[in-house]
């Protein structure tokens, strides 16, 4: 059994049904933390409900439950946070993991202002407007961590909205981190670099070939687990003097 340097903490994982964020809310509640688990198309309810029950199966303390909300809405912050706080009645969060997000590929010429609006309503405001929501809830020392790419630093042609967003995402660490850092609350965020998911099954073998030789160590692809352990270890009081950074997460493919 893992430690449980989390029990007793509350986290909230957007976008958590499938790919990084499960990864993340599994690694949390093998820690003994109680996990929301959000997700956004009915699609992914079953997933979510798998989830729970292997996190129930833990026996270890930690708890989850599942609540169904689309960040693309304004309205949807406030649901979360309300499911929350009733499933685990509790009044605090203590951990924020903002992974939910959307990618998209099309060359600057054909982007339309609605495409736009569908990576940054997601990736930027979703992030900024769920933060807002539980900052009133955030026990101190609160953790808030948000899930970049290496894309933020690395321009990837067709990528020009989604590469924007994850910088904006990482810009928007830094600022909340000097905001909120006299309450005893820490912003990071990590950046992977490519990482089994639904997103990289849409690249071909020799675009991921060519990205595990660019990346030294292992000469692989990272895994979900690969980022949930420096999400976890941002969340733990072990990380408590490190704030406003991006922690790269790529197997050394982007190094700073």
């Amino acid at each position: 059994m893992a430690n449980l340097t989390l029990s007793g903490k509350v986290a909230i994982v957007t976008g958590a049904s499938r790919g990084l964020g499960e990864g993340i809310a599994y690694e949390l509640a093998k820690r003994g933390a109680k996990v929301m688990i959000t997700f956004t198309s009915t699609s992914s309810q079953a997933r979510a409900d798998t989830l729970v029950a292997r996190i129930a199966s833990l026996n270890n303390g930690s708890a989850a439950a599942s609540v169904r909300a689309d960040l693309r809405l304004p309205e949807s912050p406030a649901i979360i946070l309300d499911a929350t706080l009733a499933a685990f009645s509790t009044s605090t969060i203590d951990i924020l993991v903002n992974n939910a997000g959307v990618e998209q590929h099309r060359p600057l010429t054909d982007v339309t202002p609605e495409d736009f609006a569908a990576v940054f309503d997601v990736n930027v405001r979703g992030a900024l407007l769920m933060t807002r929501a539980v900052l009133p809830h955030l026990r101190a020392p609160g953790r808030i961590i948000n899930v970049s790419s290496l894309g933020a630093r690395r321009g990837w042609a067709g990528y020009t909205v989604y590469c924007a967003s994850k910088a904006a995402l990482e810009g928007f660490t830094r600022a909340l981190a000097v905001e909120i850092g006299a309450a005893g609350h820490s912003v990071n965020a990590v950046a992977p670099g490519p990482t089994e998911s639904d997103m990289l099954d849409t690249l071909s073998e020799e675009v991921i070939e060519a990205q595990k030789q660019r990346t030294p160590m292992q000469n692989r692809i990272g895994t979900a687990d690969d980022i949930a352990q420096v999400v976890a270890w941002l969340a733990e009081e072990g990380s408590r003097w490190v704030t406003g950074q991006t922690i790269s997460a790529t197997g050394g493919a982007e190094m700073i």
